[in-house]
C-alpha cells in the first residue's frame, strides 16, 4: 500500500486545526443564551431602566421589551422564548392561553396570586413574590422586639388565606396570633381591640387594609398605644411604621439572573427573592422608646437563619 502523502497530511492537519477551533468556539458559547422578553400594559422610563439593567447582566441575551398591546396571543409566541411580565394586566393576557413560552411573573404578591387562581395552576407560568415572607417577617419580630409574643394581625376577607400559614410559622417561635378581622377601615374600634391584646402589629400585604387612607389612622394609633407596627412593606416603614423586610431591584435582578441560567423545566413554580434587606424607621423607634433597628446586621442575621436548616 501506498504511504499517504505529504499533501494528505496537511490536509488532515488543517482539518483537525478547524475542528479543534470549532469545538472551541461551541464550548465557550454559553448553551444557555435566549431571546428574553419583557412586556407590560405600559411603557415607562422605570420599565426601560430595568430591561436595561437585566440587559447588562446577561449580555449572552438577547433581552427585549414589546409593550402588551404589540404582542400576539402567547400560544404564537416562539417556544424558545423566555417571557417575563411585570404587571397584571400581562398576567391576564398570559393566562388567557394554555399554551406558549415559559413565563416568570416578576413581583406579584400572594395576594394578587390569589385573586387569579389559575397564575398557580397555569402549567408554564412562575411566580416571583413581592411582598416579604411571612416567616421572615417573624424572624424579624423576634430580632428586634425580643420580648413580643402576641403578634397582632389585622386582616380582611381577601387575605384571611394567610393566617393559617402565620400561624404555621409562628409556633416554633413560640409567638401567638392574634387575628382581627377589619371589614370597615373607618372603624377603629377593631384597630383599638387588637391593640390592647397585642405586644406588636404585624402588617400583611393587603391594599384594602393598608393604604395612604388607612395610614393615618393606623400609624397615630400605633403611637398613641405605644405599640410597633413592622410592616407590611418598605412603603410603608417610610410613612411611620417601625421596620421590614424587602427585596430591591438589584435582589430582582439577582434572582431573574439565576432562574434564566436554568432550564425553564428546573423553575420554581413560585419563589421568594434568595437576597433582602431590612429598613427600619429611627425616628420612630425614638418615639416609642425602641432601640433603633441596625438594618444590615439584623439582614446578616435573618439571612444566616434561613441557610442553617
Amino acid at each position: 500500500m501506498a504511504a499517504p502523502s505529504r499533501m494528505t497530511f496537511s490536509f488532515i492537519s488543517a482539518l483537525w486545526r478547524r475542528c479543534s477551533l470549532l469545538a472551541c468556539l461551541l464550548l465557550a458559547a454559553p448553551a444557555w443564551a435566549a431571546e428574553v422578553l419583557l412586556t407590560a400594559a405600559e411603557d415607562s422610563d422605570g420599565v426601560q431602566a430595568f430591561t436595561q439593567a437585566l440587559a447588562r447582566q446577561r449580555p449572552e441575551d438577547h433581552v427585549t421589551f414589546t409593550p402588551l398591546k404589540d404582542l400576539p396571543a402567547p400560544g404564537r409566541l416562539p417556544a424558545s422564548t423566555r417571557l417575563i411580565l411585570l404587571d397584571l394586566p400581562s398576567l391576564d393576557w398570559r393566562l388567557q392561553d394554555d399554551q406558549g413560552p415559559p413565563t416568570l411573573v416578576l413581583r406579584i404578591s400572594r395576594l394578587q396570586a390569589h385573586q387569579h387562581p389559575g397564575a398557580a395552576q397555569h402549567a408554564h407560568v412562575s411566580l416571583l413574590w413581592s411582598d416579604p415572607p411571612l416567616a421572615r417577617q417573624l424572624r424579624l419580630i423576634t430580632r428586634i422586639l425580643p420580648q413580643a409574643r402576641r403578634i397582632g394581625v389585622l386582616y380582611g376577607a381577601e387575605s384571611e388565606f394567610l393566617l393559617p400559614e402565620l400561624r404555621q410559622h409562628a409556633a416554633p417561635l413560640n409567638l401567638e396570633i392574634v387575628p382581627q378581622r377589619w371589614d370597615n377601615t373607618s372603624d377603629s374600634r377593631p384597630l383599638q381591640s387588637l391593640f390592647r391584646n397585642s405586644d406588636v402589629l404585624l402588617g400583611l400585604d393587603d391594599p384594602q387594609l393598608y393604604n395612604p387612607k388607612t395610614a393615618k389612622n393606623l400609624l397615630l394609633s400605633s403611637y398613641a398605644q405605644q405599640l410597633p407596627l413592622v410592616g407590611p412593606n418598605a412603603g410603608f416603614v417610610r410613612a411611620g411604621s417601625l421596620a421590614s423586610t424587602y427585596s430591591d431591584q438589584t435582589d430582582w435582578l439577582a434572582v431573574l439572573d439565576r432562574l434564566l441560567d436554568h432550564a425553564p423545566a428546573n423553575w420554581p413554580r413560585s419563589v421568594y427573592p434568595d437576597h433582602f434587606k431590612v429598613v427600619g424607621n429611627a425616628q420612630v423607634a425614638r418615639s416609642l422608646g425602641i432601640e433603633q433597628v441596625d438594618e444590615a446586621q439584623v439582614a446578616a442575621q435573618l439571612a444566616e437563619g434561613e441557610k442553617r436548616p
